[in-house]
């Protein structure tokens, strides 16, 4: 009895010399480009801890401007460490500058989020297909004609029994929790979460940007409200 037509698996376009030379200079173009800016945090982070530029008021606006948006974006991308920068300006400037960090490292953990759910998968269909990565192929194109709902009952289906409730009804809750989890780096950190988040189209914008609100507070509201020293962090 014939039930109907099959789904082809999907393999992607043939894989040429030319199509992975050009996934490879991609992704060394974008590691190179991360690699340009930690060094250059690097620089700029030792150069701050001997000419302290906070000493001087005609810097002063100028200085925290640019840390805030090199923390900002250096949050939002995946593996790479920005929270020294907060911890550092933190410690510098003390609780006045404590809701400044925080809305930073929100905005940056929105950014990663918002790169992910707006990332075209056609774009990475053709990168994983030039990277001759035929199973991640066949993942995206299994999961893009799926709804926010499908999605969800197709995670509850492949999760452990013990995690599904946190993994699907509770899962902001979860993303909070992976976002202050202790070496988070890891799997992605900050930004990587929230861009597999965003990528995985699971997560509503709203609730996730509630989430990151509440995941971010507990260190900024501790310096801003109750004077905690976070400058022994920094030794």
């Amino acid at each position: 009895m014939d039930d109907g037509p099959r789904p082809h698996p999907v393999a992607g376009p043939p894989v040429t010399r030319r199509a992975r030379g050009r996934a490879v200079f991609r992704v060394t173009m974008r590691l190179c480009l991360l690699g340009a800016i930690a060094y250059g945090l690097h620089l700029l982070m030792d150069w701050v801890s001997t000419h302290d530029p906070f000493a001087d008021d005609r810097v002063r606006t100028g200085m925290l401007v640019a840390f805030l948006v090199a923390y900002a974006v250096l949050i939002a991308v995946p593996f790479v460490p920005g929270l020294e920068i907060g911890l550092m300006l933190m410690a510098l400037e003390g609780p006045s500058i404590a809701p400044v960090i925080y809305l930073a490292t929100v905005s940056g953990l929105c950014l990663a989020y918002a790169a992910g759910e707006w990332i075209p998968y056609a774009r990475l269909h053709r990168l994983f297909a030039d990277l001759h990565m035929t199973g991640a192929c066949r993942l995206l194109a299994a999961v893009e004609p799926l709804s926010r709902a499908e999605r969800i009952d197709a995670l509850r289906d492949r999760t452990p029994a013990w995690l599904r409730p946190l993994a699907t009804r509770f899962r902001y809750v979860l993303l909070a929790l992976l976002v202050n989890m202790p070496g988070s780096s890891v799997i992605g950190g900050g930004g990587g979460i929230l861009f597999t988040a965003g990528l995985s189209r699971l997560f509503l914008p709203v609730p996730t940007v509630i989430a990151i609100l509440c995941a971010v507070a507990p260190v900024p509201l501790a310096v801003w409200l109750f004077g905690v020293d976070i400058g022994g962090l920094l030794d």
